[in-house]
């Protein structure tokens, strides 16, 4: 067939022809992408992360205080409702996740939206609310450290993750500990996160085999937990926060990253691609 020699309307989502200076962007990239210029004397100031878990326990020592948290729950007639959390972390699981974002950016502004309850157990429209409330707030950063195997639920929530990731909320999620299927950390539009077992927090690995994208710290380490103590710990779920709070310090340091940005960054300053630079 044919083209029509005769210009007709532009497509949806075109580029009309004299607007590409509207588009301009304006972010000079240096020759080399270096931990130093990537997160050199970052703190995380200014970088808002939501600890998306079963609390957390704002008057830990390594916690350091929240800005703010909420709990989501189901009523009696199963409707959700977001609330003011005052009980804090029912478990200890979100306190360790924020004890370790807060070790590596001290100065992010912490929050916490409770999904799970007591043994650490959750539905999936707690969870999607909980996640829903959290892309709503404009999070920078959202922490994940859990996941679902239902798969009913795992088309709304690749729905929240792609919406997250076009309002610039990096979802950063765990990958199951078991070899079964879960989600959201299979979808593409978010930073998947497995564990190894080397002590540098700042150790992390590109992964080029598909579907976990990085490794990072996560076994045999010390976390805060509920009641300010603390225990020895292994599993996927304290990996995630080690990338959280990295990508909390690039954020601080490069204001204007987008989500795809920023995963770029991450590939480049891996410890087995770049980060011996």
């Amino acid at each position: 067939m044919s083209a029509d020699p005769q210009r007709g309307p532009l497509p949806a989502w075109s580029l009309p022809a004299g607007e590409t200076d509207r588009i301009r962007i304006a972010t000079q990239w240096p020759e080399e992408v270096t931990r130093e210029w990537a997160w050199g004397g970052a703190t995380g100031a200014g970088v808002r992360v939501c600890v998306l878990d079963s609390g957390v326990e704002a008057d830990h020592p390594l916690v350091g205080g929240l800005a703010g948290a909420k709990v989501i729950s189901l009523s009696p007639e199963g409707e959700v409702v977001v609330a003011d959390d005052s009980e804090g972390d029912v478990v200890g699981h979100g306190t360790a996740c924020a004890g370790i974002i807060r070790g590596l950016a001290p100065k992010v502004e912490l929050w916490s939206v409770r999904v799970l309850g007591a043994g650490a157990t959750g539905s999936g429209p707690v969870l999607m609310e909980g996640l829903r409330w959290a892309v709503d707030q404009g999070f920078d950063v959202v922490n994940m450290s859990l996941s679902t195997t239902k798969s009913q639920f795992a088309g709304v929530l690749h729905e929240l993750a792609d919406s997250a990731y076009f309002r610039r909320t990096l979802l950063v999620a765990s990958a199951h500990n078991m070899p079964v299927e879960s989600y959201p950390w299979r979808f593409s539009s978010v930073i998947s996160v497995g564990s190894h077992e080397e002590e540098d927090p700042f150790t992390f690995y590109y992964n080029p085999e598909p579907p976990v994208e990085f490794f990072a710290r996560g076994v045999n380490l010390d976390v805060a937990w509920r009641g300010g103590g603390r225990i020895r710990a292994t599993g996927n779920s304290f990996a995630t926060p080690h990338m959280a709070g990295i990508c909390a310090l690039v954020l601080s340091t490069h204001r204007e990253l987008i989500p795809f940005q920023l995963k770029s960054v991450l590939y480049l300053t891996a410890t087995n691609v770049g980060g011996d630079r």
